[in-house]
């Protein structure tokens, strides 16, 4: 077992440090896995392994623990998406990764293995190939995984979305031959912009379809939800208007027939339920009033929802089905790891054997084997083998209402043995800012602040994900304002706890991160001693005209939306226009491929900063990286000058400057 844990840490890229301090290398490589899928028999344990620029798959023999195969795909694509068809073959997407602050995007191409390696084929290819594989290749559809049929060892139920206009796309349900590449249509979607859904019977049963639009006539998500009838006809289901301004989505439909749902009405966090499969009608099971759900724990036996998890703070799991058999042993499980976060990862067709995941602030996290027939569980591997939980900093949750009466939720990173008290403090914005959210969990990052003595702050800001639909929206046209007033408030609130030293206070963050890092002191000249942007978004007209957000009609829609529809008033929301009121030290990093804020960004913020009497102590413009560096010497390079640019001005140099 130590063989195949240590061959996957050296695909990741990891090797051991003795240091007594650990290293920056010892935080920047990447964990040893990405996630894990038993095959339908237990036999075989398919784990994603990132290699930094690139994931690969690999399959591990469990019984043995034996490395049967690595997966690589040519021109530095990623595997992504796999799941297992039958008892020994898998099936995977091709994804390109555009960088750790971005979500990859879809070659849309799609290939088919066995678990030794075997019969490797390409299912869905564009371009042209020979003559017997003609057959798999497409032009302008995107295929997508609808249910890989894992009782049948050959084919995949898939989405298949054709451009019919502008903005949006026709949508079929195909059913696809892994092996000829053949496909078969079952069902097509009622109109534009649709993703499909089947029932307990892989039937074609929901498609939910989505307009970018709201009734004034800017960006926004709109849903109808459509339900496909035994006669062959589509009948909707509902949307603002049937739902009472309320709209629902289907989560999944258990083994049983029970159909799982969402329903929100565009204010509090979404309700949990059921949803009656003839009427529509809306079940409620659980609801929160602050955060949304953010996972479940479903049994592997049937599908059955067990627990649902929120995170306003700390993860909190509630029992939704306490009488289900599976309950008792999931309690059983989270029970044998206080103070960490435990799931049912993946299972076996019969539910006899369940991959369960560990994790929490400290630990990264872990895998282990449960068998139902021993009633035990075996340990399988660690993330990051290399870290050791007991000398990890912990995370704290805390909350503060700000200036405008609202709670806003956030975590603090505090060194280990320290009392968490008048700290050299970095604040951290996330990116974003609409949808991505800060997690109580092992973040990297903070670890390695904490290491060297900081504290780090992180605040779900408004328009943050996770707090419901309103709480998200408010980010719109309130990014220079309500957005910074909110993480302003926050440091505020950690210098009035004593959390901070106020004289020792810098702020750093990636992409809309890397935007605040600068905006806030341009609020706030005074509340910060430094700032670090990376890879962040600083000028209006570079987003509009570069980024690949503005590649897209609806991309273009939520800029406008975001922060500015006219260019005075994107100027008006942008860091570079403020530059003259930035008066303390800075320092900016960019990827030189980055699509998503492209480096034009942090070349025009340097040119400000110096134009203005402030020029920037150093600026990085990595070559080969995109929206977050990938490469761990590039990484290693970028948080060895970024300690040394808080070390300088609130670290120990700047203490014995002080002195």
């Amino acid at each position: 077992m130590k063989s195949v844990i240590t061959a996957l840490a050296l695909l990741a890229g990891a090797s051991a440090s003795a240091a007594e301090l650990p290293s920056v290398e010892h935080f920047m490589r990447h964990a040893t896995y990405s996630n894990a899928r038993i095959s339908p028999t237990g036999e075989y344990l398919a784990i994603g392994v990132d290699r930094g620029g690139q994931d690969v798959l690999t399959v591990i023999r469990l019984k043995d623990m034996k490395l049967l195969k690595v997966n690589v795909l040519p021109d530095e694509k990623s595997v992504s998406g796999y799941q297992w068809i039958g008892d020994d073959r898998l099936i995977f997407t091709a994804i390109r990764k555009v960088g750790s602050f971005a979500q990859p995007f879809g070659t849309g191409e799609w290939y088919a293995v066995n678990a030794d390696g075997s019969q490797p084929r390409p299912v869905i290819f564009y371009g042209s190939r020979g003559t017997a594989e003609r057959a798999k290749a497409v032009f302008n559809q995107r295929f997508g995984m609808v249910d890989p049929l894992e009782d049948d060892p050959r084919n995949v139920l898939m989405s298949a979305s054709s451009p019919r206009s502008r903005t949006g796309s026709n949508t079929e349900l195909v059913m696809v031959d892994t092996v000829t590449g053949t496909r078969k249509t079952l069902a097509t979607a009622p109109r534009e912009n649709c993703s499909l859904a089947v029932d307990e019977k892989k039937q074609p049963r929901f498609a939910l379809c989505f307009d970018q639009e709201n009734e004034d006539g800017e960006y926004d998500t709109r849903t109808e939800l459509y339900r496909l009838g035994d006669d062959g006809k589509w009948a909707l289901v509902n949307n603002t208007d049937i739902g009472d301004g309320k709209q629902v989505r289907v989560a999944w439909t258990a083994k049983d027939g029970t159909i799982y749902a969402l329903q929100d009405d565009g204010k509090k966090p979404a309700a949990f339920g059921t949803l009656d499969r003839q009427t529509g009608t809306f079940q409620k099971i659980f609801q929160d009033e602050v955060s949304d759900i953010s996972r479940y724990v479903v049994s592997p036996t049937d599908d059955k929802p067990l627990a649902v998890v929120t995170e306003a703070g700390i993860p909190r799991i509630e029992l939704v089905d306490e009488a289900h058999a599976d309950s008792e042993l999931y309690a059983s499980l989270a029970g044998a790891f206080p103070g960490q976060v435990v799931n049912f990862s993946t299972a076996t067709r019969d539910g006899s054997k369940v991959v369960v995941s560990v994790y929490s602030d400290r630990n990264p996290g872990e895998l282990y084997l449960f068998d139902r027939d021993t009633g035990k569980a075996r340990f399988l591997m660690k993330a990051r083998e290399w870290v050791n939980p007991e000398n990890s900093a912990s995370v704290r949750p805390f909350d503060f209402v700000n200036r405008d009466g609202m709670r806003i939720y956030g975590y603090l990173t505090i060194p280990k043995g320290s009392d968490g008290k008048n700290l050299p403090l970095i604040v951290n914005p996330h990116g974003g800012p609409m949808g991505p959210r800060d997690n109580w969990g092992y973040n990297p990052e903070t670890q390695l602040f904490a290491s060297r003595g900081y504290a780090t702050l992180q605040v779900n800001f408004r328009g943050s994900g996770g707090f419901g639909k309103a709480f998200q929206d408010m980010a719109f046209g309130q990014w220079h304002t309500g957005i910074m007033n909110d993480i302003i408030d926050a440091t505020r609130w950690a210098i009035n706890e004593g959390v901070a030293n106020p004289d020792r206070v810098c702020i750093y963050g990636g992409s809309f991160g890397g935007y605040s890092a600068m905006m806030a002191p341009a609020r706030e000249p005074d509340l910060y001693s430094c700032a670090f942007g990376y890879v962040g978004a600083y000028d209006g007209e570079v987003q509009m005209k570069l980024s690949d957000t503005s590649r897209s009609e609806a991309g273009r829609a939520y800029m406008r939306r975001a922060f500015g529809a006219t260019e005075s008033e994107r100027a008006e929301a942008m860091p570079v226009t403020y530059a003259s009121k930035i008066d303390i030290p800075v320092f900016l990093a960019a990827g030189a491929r980055d699509p998503r804020c492209p480096p034009e960004n942090t070349e025009v913020m340097f040119e400000a900063l110096e134009r203005a009497g402030n020029k920037p102590e150093g600026m990085i413009i990595q070559s080969g990286e995109m929206h977050g560096f990938y490469d761990v010497d590039n990484r290693v390079n970028l948080y060895s000058q970024m300690l040394e640019f808080f070390n300088r001005h609130i670290g120990d140099k700047a203490q014995v400057a002080t002195n």
